[in-house]
């Protein structure tokens, strides 16, 4: 029989690497928009396991989809295929451009199959010279060692060694750098419909067009990192589809699964055809628990009524942070869209969002940082008015007792 420990925060200090710096408090139940800690104490859930639970914690459908699964089935190898992954994967299909999927784990492994396939394409096609990836500063693609060279930020790829070559790095909504460095070695452009850790940065639909008709100008994929703006986070289904622009290569994952690890990279048949028997794989990707979560999760977020819901769950934040900022001045602008959202730091206020996110925990509120000037907001899209209401109220307690 297993041994039991009692376990604490300063367990964490005792057996985990250090790589991450988590709160005191430990949640151990939720329930929609609503988490409790060791300690009995309640919290109103505007993070969102950082655009993860989209539905919130403990969504019934969710629930039962994994209870169901759990006792037909729980893992094939990819020798097979399994009736969730094909279910889900025609689901996606019939709500994107895509005519293929790819399953893996996390949205840094869909990144990782994305830009292979750029890659295996490009010099399938036109020769291995053609394989620059061209990316965007500020932006964030995941944690293996391609997806955080490609990522824009240093701080997250420096000191690991040589990094993988042919990666550029250029401003986010500057068309005519773009335009001025692209070529024909350009192999493809990786980038965020709307930049999430880079600050929740909106793509101007010049600047998005722009990329698109520089991709056919050069033969060069569009690829489109939507993992933290998929799955109706925008309001949108997916983000492209509210910009009037389609990709050739989608990533996908956090609310995917809406708290179970699951993500896709979705593309067209005729890409897909260069990825051939043997030439990329996971070992866990198109997992039958997985894929059933995430199956009924998609089955909900697409249904009309979620996706309206999430604009006017937009409204009611802005309204909300707009009336708090009123009575204490601290931001300068609320940028994002649907519920990725971020509230920006006015001249006063550079370099406290992390301060707000102590101060709204103080009072019961989980919210997030996007860098050290913006807080982010990323709830469950189907989060109940009054869990705003009393969210917003927390978080005016938590800016009053800070504000000077």
């Amino acid at each position: 029989m297993a041994k039991e420990y009692s376990v604490d925060r300063q367990v964490f200090d005792e057996v985990m690497v250090p790589c991450y710096a988590p709160m005191q408090m430990i949640p151990i139940k939720g329930q929609g928009a609503r988490v409790w800690d060791q300690d009995g104490r309640e919290y109103i859930d505007f993070a969102g396991g950082i655009a993860v639970s989209c539905l919130g914690h403990c969504h019934p459908v969710m629930v039962d989809a994994l209870k169901a699964q759990a006792e037909k089935i729980w893992h094939l190898s990819n020798v097979m295929t399994n009736e969730p992954a094909l279910r889900l994967a025609k689901l996606l299909t019939e709500h994107s451009f895509a005519e293929k999927v790819f399953f893996a784990n996390s949205g840094a492994e869909a990144n990782e199959a994305a830009l292979k396939l750029a890659r295996r394409y490009a010099a399938d096609k036109y020769g291995p010279e053609k394989s620059e990836i061209i990316s965007f500063k500020q932006g964030f693609h995941g944690r293996t060692f391609f997806t955080v060279t490609v990522g824009g930020q240093e701080a997250y790829s420096d000191g690991f060694g040589p990094k993988p070559g042919a990666v550029t790095h250029l401003a986010y909504n500057d068309l005519a750098s773009l335009a001025e460095h692209m070529s024909e070695r350009t192999c493809a452009i990786m980038m965020e419909p709307l930049q999430g850790e880079g600050g929740i940065v909106s793509p101007t639909p010049e600047f998005v067009q722009g990329v698109r008709e520089l991709c056919i100008k050069h033969n060069a994929l569009l690829i489109f990192d939507e993992v933290q703006t998929g799955n109706g986070r925008t309001g949108d289904f997916y983000a492209y589809q509210g910009l009037g622009v389609t990709p050739d290569i989608l990533s996908t994952a956090k609310s995917l699964g809406g708290g179970f690890p699951i993500g896709a990279m979705l593309t067209t048949t005729e890409l897909a055809a260069y990825l051939k028997v043997g030439t990329h794989g996971s070992t866990y990707g198109g997992n039958p628990l997985a894929c059933a979560v995430a199956e009924a999760v998609v089955s909900e977020v697409t249904k009309p009524e979620v996706l309206a819901g999430v604009r006017q769950r937009e409204q009611w934040f802005r309204e909300a942070l707009a009336t708090i900022n009123a009575k204490y001045p601290v931001f300068a602008e609320i940028r994002g869209k649907g519920l990725l959202l971020g509230a920006a730091l006015n001249e006063e206020w550079q370099g406290r969002a992390r301060d707000i996110l102590v101060a709204a925990g103080e009072e019961g509120l989980m919210v997030l940082v996007a860098g050290a000037n913006v807080v982010r907001f990323t709830p469950s899209l189907v989060i109940d008015k009054a869990d705003i209401d009393e969210g917003m109220a927390r978080l005016e307690r938590a800016i009053a007792k800070i504000y000077s």
